[in-house]
């Protein structure tokens, strides 16, 4: 395993290369990141530990989604099963896997619990739990305040598992040792990531502006909010899938093998 740093550039590349394989296999990584979704959901509905279980899964099943684009740049059509890549990789990777995805629920709840400090919980349990919460209470200092201190504190909590699963499945990392790989290479490549998290920011929002112009000019708020869910889901896929480029350029100049 060797650290790459990459120009900042290479960020633009990513988004790119993002956009261009899931159009290789439009259907595929759809499907994939709907599956994706669906479990996440239904695993939020377990009593009582459903909310842990999702956070604990989703190491793994963005892991699946990176190996289902390696498949997709490869030509191949990737099928379902590669969602559980991390569960077939033999025993000693999938504790590994599993020890990461308890640190990652662990680690997000204890964003949440730090932001529940600062308005009672009231943004935790909207997040968590799906609390209905008043237009006034969103727009209180305390809840703005909560809301502002959850997305500071995970961002490092992002970055310190942005490349883990990956490392853990592909290069037998240890799981502490794969977060520290992680922050690292965001480091290290800091500009890179810059500019892919700003340009995916920038499609993202043209994308909105796009849509409430349509809104505009058709006169139908209601029917332009409804097209827009669908496509608001598959540029999310299309980002899912520019993660894997990020973790091939940053640790690796051959790809990985195929699981």
């Amino acid at each position: 395993m060797k650290l790459n740093i990459v120009p900042a550039r290479t960020g633009i590349e990513w988004v790119k290369l993002g956009i261009q394989t899931f159009f290789k296999q439009p259907l595929a990584l759809a499907g994939l990141f709907f599956m994706f979704m669906a479990i996440m959901s239904i695993a939020t509905l377990i009593p009582f530990i459903g909310g842990a279980l999702a956070l604990a899964l989703l190491p793994a099943a963005t892991l699946g989604l990176m190996a289902a684009t390696q498949e997709a740049t490869k030509g191949k059509f990737p099928m379902p099963s590669i969602l559980i890549t991390a569960f077939r990789a033999g025993r000693q990777q999938l504790r590994s896997m599993l020890v990461l995805g308890a640190l990652y629920a662990a680690g997000f709840l204890l964003v949440m619990g730090i932001s529940a400090l600062f308005d009672g919980g009231q943004f935790a349990r909207m997040y968590l739990l799906g609390d209905r919460v008043s237009g006034d209470m969103i727009l209180s200092s305390d809840f703005q305040l909560a809301m502002w201190v959850a997305m500071g504190l995970y961002l490092p909590l992002s970055l310190l598992f942005w490349h883990a699963p990956a490392l853990v499945h592909w290069h037998g990392v240890p799981p502490l040792k794969s977060l520290f790989f992680s922050i690292v290479a965001c480091f290290r490549n800091f500009g890179a990531f810059t500019v892919y998290g700003l340009v995916w920011a920038a499609v993202f929002i043209a994308t909105g502006l796009v849509f409430t112009l349509l809104a505009a000019l058709v006169g139908s708020p209601e029917l332009v909010s409804v097209a827009m869910m669908p496509v608001a889901l598959l540029m999310a896929t299309m980002f899912f899938t520019s993660i894997y480029f990020t973790f091939r350029d940053s640790f690796s100049t051959t790809e990985p093998e195929t699981a």
